[in-house]
C-alpha cells in the first residue's frame, strides 16, 4: 500500500501522523510511504530522518492525497484538505464529527473511508486511540490551568499547592477518566486541593483505592457540580462520551456563581465543550474571558507537546496502520474494534452517535462493509 503523510495545517498543531520510526516499521514490511516536505521538521524529525528512515519526500499535499491510498494524519481533515480526498481512500486520523458537520458533509461528499482513532475501541471497550492524548490533555490541563490563574493571564493570583500558611487552591474535575485521572495526578502533585466528580461509582471506588485521602471523589449530581465549581479555583472539564457531543454540565449561571479571575479548562472542546460559555480557541489565541473567569479551550492541546504526544500517538496508532495497510478493508472485517473507528464510509454515516448529533441517516457499519 501507499501510505501518505500530510503536514498538518491546523494553526499551531506541529505533530506528525507517521513518525520516523513508525515509518521504517511500514517500509520494512513492504510499503511505500510519503511524507510531505517538512512535516515534522517543527519537531526535529527533518525531511533526512525521514528519508533515512525509507520515506519518499514530496512537496505538496497534493501529490500525498493524489497518490496515496490511505492518509494517516492527527487532526480532523481542513476543508481544503477533505476536497482533495478520493472515493475508496482511507483516511485515518481523529475526526471528532459529533461538533463538526461541516467536515463530516465534506467526507460525505468525497466518498472516502474515514476511521477516527477516538471512536477504535478494544476488548475492555476503552479507547486506545484517544487514551495516548487523553494522558497528555489530562496532565497538560492542570499545567496550563496553572497559568491562567496567574495575575498576567487575567487570573486571581494563586498558587495552586499554595506555601506553609496559605491553603492551596482548589482544583474540581468533572470526569474521572483517563483525562481527569492524570489531571488530578498532576494537581495532587503540586498539592493542590483535589476534587473529582464522576457519574459512575465504580469508578469513584477505583479513585478511592488508587488515592484515598489525598482526593476527594464525589457523586455527579447537579447540585454536587453547582457547589463544587462555585468553590473552585479552577476546574477541568473532562468528560467524553465516545463519538458524541460533550454534554453540558456546567451552565452560565454555575459560571457566573464562581470567584472573579478562577479559571476553567474545557478539555472536552473537541466534542464541543461541556462548559456552556465554552468555544473553540487555538494555541495563537488560547484564551478569553465570560464574566471575569479564564477560559482556557483550545481544540488541540497536545499539539503544544507535539514531540512527546506525537510518539505517544504513534505507539497506540501503528498496528492498526499496519493491519489497514497489509489488509486494506479486510482488517475492518477482522476487528470488531477497529470496525468501530468507521465513521463515514463511501458518503454514508456508520457511527451512530455521529447521525444522532447531526441529524444523518445511520448505516450499520457491518452492512456496508459486507459483513
Amino acid at each position: 500500500m501507499i501510505i501518505g503523510v500530510p503536514k498538518e495545517i491546523k494553526t499551531h498543531e506541529y505533530r506528525v501522523g507517521l513518525v520516523p520510526g513508525s515509518v521504517k516499521e511500514l517500509v520494512r514490511a513492504g510499503h511505500s510511504v510519503l511524507v510531505e516536505t517538512n512535516a515534522g521538521t517543527e519537531i526535529a524529525f527533518t525531511d533526512d530522518i525521514y528519508e533515512k528512515a525509507g520515506a519518499t519526500i514530496v512537496s505538496t499535499p497534493k501529490e500525498i492525497f493524489d497518490t496515496a491510498d490511505m492518509i494517516v494524519k492527527v487532526k480532523e481533515p481542513q476543508l481544503s484538505e477533505c476536497e482533495m480526498l478520493r472515493e475508496g481512500q482511507i483516511l485515518f486520523t481523529y475526526l471528532h464529527l459529533a461538533a463538526d458537520k461541516a467536515q463530516t458533509e465534506a467526507l460525505i461528499k468525497s466518498k472516502s473511508i474515514a476511521i477516527a482513532y477516538e471512536t477504535v475501541t478494544d476488548n475492555r471497550g476503552q479507547l486506545p486511540l484517544l487514551t495516548p492524548m487523553s494522558e497528555v490533555a489530562g496532565r497538560m490541563s492542570v499545567q496550563v490551568g496553572a497559568t491562567c490563574l496567574q495575575k498576567y493571564s487575567g487570573g486571581s493570583g494563586v498558587l495552586l499547592g499554595g506555601v506553609p500558611g496559605v491553603e492551596p487552591g482548589h482544583v474540581v474535575i468533572i470526569g474521572g477518566g483517563i483525562v481527569g485521572t492524570a489531571a488530578a495526578r498532576m494537581a495532587m502533585g503540586l498539592e493542590a486541593q483535589v476534587t473529582v466528580i464522576d457519574r459512575s461509582n465504580q469508578r469513584l471506588h477505583e479513585l478511592d483505592c488508587m488515592y484515598g485521602s489525598r482526593l476527594n471523589k464525589i457523586y455527579s449530581t447537579y447540585d454536587n457540580i453547582e457547589r463544587y465549581v462555585a468553590d473552585a479555583d479552577l476546574v477541568i472539564g473532562a468528560v467524553l462520551v465516545p463519538g458524541a457531543a460533550a454534554p453540558k454540565l456546567v451552565n452560565r449561571s454555575m459560571i457566573q456563581n464562581m470567584r472573579p479571575g478562577s479559571a476553567l479548562v474545557d478539555v472536552a472542546i473537541d466534542q464541543g465543550g461541556c462548559f456552556e460559555t465554552s468555544k473553540p480557541t487555538s494555541h495563537a489565541d488560547p484564551t478569553y474571558e465570560v464574566g471575569g473567569i479564564v477560559h482556557y479551550c483550545v481544540t488541540n492541546m497536545p499539539g503544544a507537546v507535539a514531540k512527546t504526544a506525537a510518539v505517544a500517538l504513534n505507539n497506540a496508532t501503528l498496528p492498526y496502520v499496519m493491519a489497514l495497510a497489509q489488509k486494506h478493508k479486510q482488517a475492518l472485517r477482522d476487528d470488531a474494534n477497529l470496525m468501530r473507528g468507521l465513521n463515514v464510509y463511501r458518503g454514508t454515516v456508520t457511527y451512530e452517535a455521529v447521525a444522532n448529533d447531526l441529524g444523518y441517516e445511520f448505516v450499520d457499519a457491518a452492512k456496508v462493509i459486507g459483513l
